[in-house]
């Protein structure tokens, strides 16, 4: 959801009427973290979206009513951009993973926006990746339904047939193939697991989906037909840490940025019962592998025989 204030951002050099409604989108939307100054703990210097590679925690919020509950985060994806490599890598992180959550306990990693709130996820998931978060954005599910609607559905590769309800016991169906959804058809399409042979697998694979459908739907030109309605749904159901001139930086650095840009990345594992619940064990060698490649593209320093100078070279 980062890629709509992205997007929107962008458009400001057509008219001030455009200007005027980013700042007011940017104003509503920004939200800075609490016990963070410039940067991530695992950053030695600060890095700019202008010039430095950078990594987005994107996270799904399902919110209760219950005033000592935040909710949970059932959509956790780590997005991480190379400026020179003009590409994004975006990995699932599946809300069952077992993880040891700082100051607190092994659980699932959804567990740790009901303990802290945002900041508690983005520690568990610098720990669980090794790599800094550096900005983060937020959407809640009621706002999410509204998004989609605001840029007039999305568009997406069902992979195979099936139907399932939402919250009001409306059924949907969604039949194998390129399929046109409403933002609660999106949703109910996101969210389903139980059906999905591949479980949190598939459930990933359609988020990240829906995610791709809608930054190409942003990138239309029709878009600016309905500046209006996308800037209300943004200014009041998303969050994020990205200041305006970051954003601009952002689309500049990155101009012709679309879904084929990027890459998708699987966390593979297996499952795993304790004490009668269940969780998402991750392989470790497939971690490794995940959280490298993440580093590689982030281009920060990793331990290696190559890296490593050989007695033998003379200088």
């Amino acid at each position: 959801m980062l890629f709509l204030i992205l997007i929107f951002i962008s458009l400001v050099s057509f008219s001030g009427y455009l200007l005027f409604q980013t700042y007011a989108v940017a104003k509503d939307s920004y939200e800075e973290l609490e016990g963070r100054e410039e940067k991530s703990v695992l950053r030695e210097e600060p890095v700019y979206i202008s010039t430095d590679p950078v990594s987005v925690l994107l996270l799904g919020i399902e919110n209760y009513t219950d005033e000592n509950d935040h909710g949970r985060s059932d959509t956790i994806m780590v997005a991480t951009f190379n400026p020179d490599k003009q590409t994004m890598k975006l990995v699932s992180i599946p809300r069952d993973t077992l993880v040891n959550i700082p100051g607190y306990k092994e659980d699932k990693i959804n567990h740790s926006y009901s303990i802290g709130g945002k900041e508690k996820v983005i520690e568990t998931v610098e720990e669980f990746l090794d790599i800094p978060i550096d900005y983060y954005a937020t959407v809640n599910f009621k706002g999410f339904t509204n998004i989609v609607d605001a840029v007039g559905g999305v568009t997406v590769d069902v992979p195979f047939d099936f139907n399932d309800i939402n919250r009001n016991w409306e059924r949907f169906y969604f039949h194998e193939g390129t399929q046109k959804l409403s933002g609660e058809e999106a949703l109910v399409y996101a969210r389903m697991r139980k059906q999905d042979p591949r479980g949190d697998f598939g459930r990933n694979d359609r988020q990240r989906q829906i995610v791709t459908g809608v930054i190409d739907r942003l990138s239309s030109p029709k878009t600016l037909l309905k500046i209006d309605d996308i800037a209300s749904e943004i200014g009041g159901n998303i969050e994020t840490n990205m200041r305006v001139k970051e954003a601009l930086a952002f689309r500049k650095k990155y101009p012709n940025f679309n879904s084929s840009s990027i890459e998708q990345l699987e966390l593979k594992g297996y499952d795993n019962y304790i004490n009668n619940i269940y969780y998402f064990g991750v392989d470790p060698d497939n971690l490794e592998e995940v959280t490298t490649e993440l580093k590689n593209h982030l281009e920060l320093s990793t331990t290696s025989e190559e890296e490593t100078p050989s007695e033998d070279i003379e200088y």
